[in-house]
């Protein structure tokens, strides 16, 4: 004899929060596993501005803090982009002559031909993307591997400067704008009413995401680890304008010089931006796909071949982007904008951040991190009067280390089934 078993109706279960032991406990689980996402940059970060600070108490001044987000701003911005083709598992050799292209198109435009700010801007950012789509349409639709085509365009982008510059010439970059996107500050209160509102806007954001999850009954991080992010991120926040707030003039007669440097907001503003579309868009799901298995992809029905186009052009637009504001901050372009190690910081600000060189393992927040150790470095060695011989040696070993951490998690996390 059989017996039916009836289900009464209910309310649907609703997944229980885990508390703040078991998630710490599945945390340190995941680092185990090899999941260790920005730890190692964060512990690097904090490791050397403690090294840099007993061995040079200047860097912890009001002015070198300053200082750090300029030197590093272009290099971070070129390495943003970077991080979209890395995603993939490609590579772009010529991310740092691709800024010195447009910052030369960007000083002939606004400085040679006389044209506004803005027209030189746009000039810039659309040589960026005409860049990258021909860099795209190489690697998708040719099939010529992306070490080789942007190995040749670093040749070439770098004859295309000398041609810009006239095989020498130095061109200064004087308009008022341009000039202050890397060497004028914000007003003190229009610095905190900036943080009010990343502050109000991060916290808005973390506690829908709570509300949200809460009520479709999915797992959801404790609350007071929410409560936790968003203080962190206050402090943090607050205590860097406070700093950048403070003045910096040897002599307040001559000039004052406080305030957060304009430079910093407009890396903000991109980082926001570029976040979202990857962890909130169906584009940067897509990304991620095709990074993590691109036969996969193609056979879900995601345009494999315009992905990997588009990346390219995302990341010779950033390129722009960061020779722009180099410029700005050289106040003037020569045949060396984007060259010398320019790539190679850019390129090890994301791997440093933590993305992965094998694709399918990113943030737009990695080459910020990342960025922010290549500026470190570089400013903290200049301190200390290091050569430059001694500057490229220990930045090769930090980006060795960094890859090495890598290649060490992702095996890890294969081991361990977290892939």
């Amino acid at each position: 004899m059989s017996t039916t078993v009836v289900q009464q109706e209910g309310p649907a279960a609703v997944t229980p929060s885990p508390t703040v032991g078991s998630h710490v406990r599945d945390y340190l689980r995941r680092v185990r596993g090899g999941d260790l996402g920005a730890l190692p940059a964060v512990l690097g970060l904090v490791t050397l501005c403690l090294i840099f600070s007993i061995a040079r108490p200047t860097f912890l001044t009001a002015g070198n803090f300053a200082n750090l987000f300029t030197q590093g701003a272009a290099v971070t911005l070129i390495a943003m982009g970077l991080v979209f083709v890395l995603l993939l598992g490609e590579i772009d050799l010529s991310a740092g002559f691709a800024s010195g292209v447009c910052a030369a198109v960007l000083a002939n435009v606004v400085t040679v031909l006389g044209y506004p700010w803005y027209v030189a801007v746009l000039a810039a950012v659309v040589t960026g993307v005409v860049i990258g789509t021909i860099l795209g349409f190489l690697v998708a639709k040719v099939g010529i591997p992306s070490f080789v085509v942007t190995l040749a365009a670093f040749l070439a982008l770098q004859g295309v400067v000398l041609l810009l510059m006239e095989e020498g010439r130095n061109i200064s970059v004087r308009d008022p704008v341009l000039v202050a996107i890397a060497n004028r500050n914000l007003p003190p209160a229009l610095g905190w009413a900036l943080f009010a509102l990343a502050v109000a806007g991060f916290a808005a954001v973390q506690l829908a995401r709570y509300r949200k999850r809460a009520a479709r009954g999915l797992v959801n991080d404790p609350l007071v680890v929410v409560l936790v992010r968003i203080g962190v991120l206050a402090l943090v926040l607050g205590l860097a304008v406070y700093v950048l707030n403070l003045e910096r003039s040897r002599s307040v007669l001559i000039a004052s010089l406080k305030g957060v440097p304009i430079v910093v907001p407009i890396i903000a503003v991109l980082l926001v931006f570029w976040t979202f579309v990857l962890k909130r868009t169906s584009y940067g799901r897509h990304i991620y796909a095709v990074g993590g298995n691109r036969e996969a992809a193609r056979r879900a029905g995601i345009n494999v071949d315009r992905i990997r186009i588009s990346v390219f052009v995302i990341c010779s637009t950033m390129a722009a982007i960061g020779g722009i504001v180099a410029a700005s901050r050289a106040n003037s372009v020569d045949p060396n904008t984007g060259g010398s190690n320019v790539l190679l910081y850019a390129v090890g600000a994301a791997v440093i951040g933590g993305t992965s060189l094998f694709g399918g393992k990113g943030r737009v927040l990695d080459a910020v991190l990342g960025g922010a150790v290549v500026a470190v470095i570089e400013n903290g060695m200049g301190l200390l009067n290091s050569s430059s011989g001694e500057k490229y040696v220990f930045t090769g070993v930090i980006l060795l280390a960094a890859a090495t951490v890598d290649a060490l998690s992702r095996r890890r996390a294969a081991a361990t089934g977290n892939r």
